[in-house]
């Protein structure tokens, strides 16, 4: 630990950015640097069972630092934002109680931002929910999009048209509420004073990376994870059998896509995925961007926590 100056407690430090750009192994340099824990903010690595596919460091690879808001849920429980928010929040004032640092951890854009800005959920309504996830199931996303679009145009505007899943939430919270979505979203008013560092990389240096990374999984042991979590419902599941890999290794098992062609795909939906992660993030001018492949890395990303400590 270097004697940096930390943030008002409970001050927290952010390692965002797209996936295999580098975040974990900084996030671990910054935790041995600041005196620090992680919370995750990676929405697959909540769920218990799905380890190689999310790139989930074991307990060895952790190098003694400790990890908060890991495998909350079992793969047949759709993803809660809002359960996650209270979980990574009482980790937060957790470890900055004990006086640490929090290192907040990962890509999921949202769930980073439900921890660090005034962002409170409206309830469900499992009645609403079941009769709109019912005509999803019937019609597809397509005519639900289009009574979103005509609600609330700005809602549809930050959802993608095939995102079945938000365009139903939307839609639940429009009919439950009576306003619009929008009204909902984040308020960027920050919750804790934070410093937020981004990890990326040159673009053909990072799809590299990810086709490496798919490749790794496949070696590791991937469809046999995916076997496990498959006979305890993960096909079943809204959120965790649609994730990134686990789909296309289904497939594998099922016979509708070979072992190559289920790595490509897998390669590809992850590079659109980076594509929309950057998007996002970088609409945040409160990021300091960070080259990943840079040999002062650490030394930089130290330089602006002191820099927001002062």
């Amino acid at each position: 630990m270097t004697g940096v100056p930390l943030l008002p407690p409970p001050g927290v430090v952010a390692v965002v950015g797209p996936t295999a750009t580098g975040k974990t192994a900084l996030s671990l340099a910054l935790a041995h640097e600041l005196g620090g824990e992680v919370i995750n903010a990676d929405s697959m690595q909540l769920y218990r069972g799905m380890d190689i596919g999310t790139a989930k460091l074991s307990s060895d690879e952790r190098e003694g630092v400790p990890h908060h808001a890991l495998d909350l849920w079992d793969v047949t429980v759709p993803a809660s934002v809002a359960e996650y928010q209270k979980v990574a929040r009482a980790a937060v004032e957790d470890v900055a109680a004990r006086g640490l640092v929090p290192l907040l951890v990962g890509g999921s854009g949202l769930y980073v931002r439900a921890v660090l800005e005034e962002f409170d959920f409206p309830g469900t309504d499992p009645a609403i929910r079941e009769r709109l996830e019912a005509e999803l199931a019937r019609t597809g996303p397509a005519p639900l999009y289009e009574r979103l679009r005509a609600a609330d145009p700005e809602a549809a505007g930050k959802i993608l048209a095939s995102n079945g899943r938000r365009i139903v939430r939307a839609l639940e919270v429009i009919e439950m509420t009576g306003s619009t979505f929008t009204a909902h979203l984040p308020d960027p008013r920050p919750y804790y004073p934070a410093v937020q560092i981004g990890v990326d990389r040159v673009t053909a240096e990072l799809d590299q990376r990810i086709a490496d990374r798919v490749e790794l999984m496949w070696r590791q042991g991937l469809l046999d994870e995916v076997r496990a979590l498959d006979r305890i419902g993960l096909r079943e599941g809204r959120t965790a059998g649609r994730a990134l890999g686990y789909q296309q290794a289904l497939a594998e098992l099922d016979g509708t896509m070979t072992g190559a062609q289920a790595r490509a795909a897998t390669t590809q939906a992850t590079r659109r995925f980076v594509r929309r992660q950057r998007s996002w993030f970088h609409r945040d001018n409160r990021i300091t961007w960070l080259d990943g492949a840079g040999p002062e890395l650490i030394p930089a990303a130290l330089a602006a926590v002191r820099g927001a400590a002062r």
